[in-house]
C-alpha cells in the first residue's frame, strides 16, 4: 500500500509517555521545588512554545502542498509531542502531593525530601537524595522515593544498619548522615 493512503494513528495520545507506576493507593509526592519545575515546564509549553509551532504550521500550510512540505510534516509531528507532554504534565501535576522536606529540619530519621548519606558494605560510601519520581534524576544523585534503596532508608535513623535485598544481591547500608534543606534558606531563595 502506498505511503500516502496511511495515517499515523494519534491513538493513546498521551499516554505513551509512560509516567512511574504509583503503588495501590500511593500518592504523587512531590517537593515544592519539583512542581514548581514540572509547572514552569507546562507553562512554557502552553504560552511559548505550542504557539510557536503553531505559526510555524500555519505559514508552512498556506505554503500550499502540505505533502511534502518538510515544515509542516515536521511542525504537525512537534505538534502532537507537544500536546502529549501537556497531557502528561497536567495529570501528573493535578495528583502530585506537595511535601515540603524542610519541616523535619535538623531531623536524624530519613524522610521524604532527606538528603542520605549511607555506607554500603562497609566499603563504599554514597550520598543519596530521595525525591518523586517526577523529579529524581539519578545523575544528579537523586532517587524516587519509591527505589528500593529509598524504601530500604525511609523511616531508619543515623546509625541504622539495614538490609537491602537487590538484584546483584543482599547488601548491608549503615545510615551515616541526614541532612534536609533549611526552611530559611528556601525562603530567601523565593
Amino acid at each position: 500500500m502506498s505511503k500516502a493512503f496511511t495515517r499515523e494513528t494519534d491513538t493513546n495520545d498521551g499516554d505513551d509517555l509512560v509516567s512511574p507506576p504509583l503503588p495501590v493507593g500511593g500518592k504523587n509526592y512531590i517537593t515544592p521545588h519539583g512542581y514548581a519545575r514540572l509547572r514552569s515546564e507546562l507553562l512554557a509549553l502552553i504560552d511559548t512554545e505550542r504557539p510557536k509551532i503553531v505559526d510555524i504550521v500555519h505559514w508552512a500550510a498556506s505554503n500550499g502542498d502540505r505533502s511534502e512540505n518538510g515544515d509542516y510534516l515536521y511542525g504537525k509531528k512537534r505538534l502532537r509531542e507537544i500536546d502529549r507532554r501537556i497531557r502528561f504534565l497536567t495529570k501528573r501535576l493535578e495528583i502530585a502531593e506537595i511535601v515540603d522536606p524542610a519541616i523535619h529540619h535538623g531531623s536524624d530519621q530519613v524522610f521524604f525530601g532527606a538528603t542520605v548519606t549511607y555506607l554500603e558494605d562497609n566499603s563504599v560510601e554514597r550520598t543519596i537524595t530521595i525525591l518523586g519520581i517526577d523529579e529524581a534524576e539519578s545523575n544528579q544523585g537523586q532517587v524516587s522515593w519509591m527505589a528500593p534503596v529509598a524504601r530500604a532508608l525511609l523511616k531508619s535513623r543515623v546509625g541504622d544498619e539495614i538490609t537491602l535485598a537487590a538484584p546483584g544481591g543482599v547488601h548491608r547500608l549503615e545510615v551515616m548522615g541526614v541532612q534536609y534543606p533549611d526552611q530559611s534558606a528556601q525562603e530567601a531563595g523565593n
